[in-house]
């Protein structure tokens, strides 16, 4: 079965930037995806399609198909007293916006009373580069469509039951 629109994937990978690994997946533990339905980056998604299980694949993706680039703008100085605890630089934080939708931060240097922070994703502006074997694809159920993600072992499970 090939890589289409509304498959569940999954894939073991290996994310490096400039030769040094950034992320990957964990052994007997591949990222499950929803195809199509941008549960991962673009670039990657659009590379997978039409692969089936047993490929393995180099991808690299730009930053305009992955995170998008640096933005400027998306740094900001915010008061020290708009956080609960101690600012340490490197620190990752969530911010809620007007909408409501929530914006990961990180701080990028204390100066006073001012904290200096990055809202750009980390790896913003960064070629990605991913080794990636595709371990099984199969049909998404009613369920994970209507959810727009895949659902692993026990997600979702109504009839939990922890006695």
């Amino acid at each position: 079965m090939n890589i289409t629109q509304d498959k569940v994937v999954e894939i073991e990978y290996t994310l490096t930037v400039d030769g040094e690994v950034v992320d990957q997946s964990e052994e007997n533990e591949p990222l499950v995806y929803l195809h199509g339905h941008n549960n991962i980056i673009p670039g990657l998604e659009k590379a997978l399609e039409g692969h089936a299980a047993g490929d393995k694949l180099n991808v690299t993706v730009s930053p305009e198909e992955g995170y998008g680039e640096r933005d400027d703008e998306n740094v900001q100085v915010l008061p020290k007293e708009d956080f609960d605890d101690d600012v340490e630089v490197g620190a990752s934080y969530f911010a809620q916006a007007e909408d409501g939708s929530v914006n990961p931060f990180t701080v990028v240097s204390v100066n006073g009373d001012d904290v200096t922070v990055d809202f750009n994703p980390p790896l913003a502006g960064q070629t990605l580069n991913f080794d990636v074997t595709v371990k099984d694809v199969r049909d998404a159920t009613a369920e994970e469509l209507e959810h727009g993600h895949a659902h692993g072992e026990g997600m979702h499970d109504e009839d939990f039951d922890d006695e």
